[in-house]
């Protein structure tokens, strides 16, 4: 099968048909990891999700009441005249 490149501003892009993406397992997903290899730009779906599980490890945390700051507080040497 070829497919058009198209411009979209100073890149292009490509239309990859929904029953292609099924077929490579990413019909339902909305990011994908991308790379070349051998001259080849190969599509993954990414191993972990960016930011899947944050919510319930920060949960999980709270929780525990494990959310006490592992070097305390620390800032800039400027920021003493800073106003917050």
């Amino acid at each position: 099968m070829q497919i058009a490149i198209r411009s979209i501003g100073n890149s292009k892009g490509i239309v990859i048909p929904k029953a292609m993406l099924a077929q490579a397992g990413l019909g339902d997903v909305a990011f994908a990891a991308v790379a070349v290899e051998n001259g080849s730009i190969v599509l993954r779906k990414p191993e972990n999700p960016v930011r899947e599980s944050w919510a319930a490890a920060a949960a999980a945390i709270a929780a525990n009441g494990d959310e006490e700051l592992l070097m305390g507080e620390f800032g800039n040497a400027d920021d003493q005249g800073n106003t917050w």
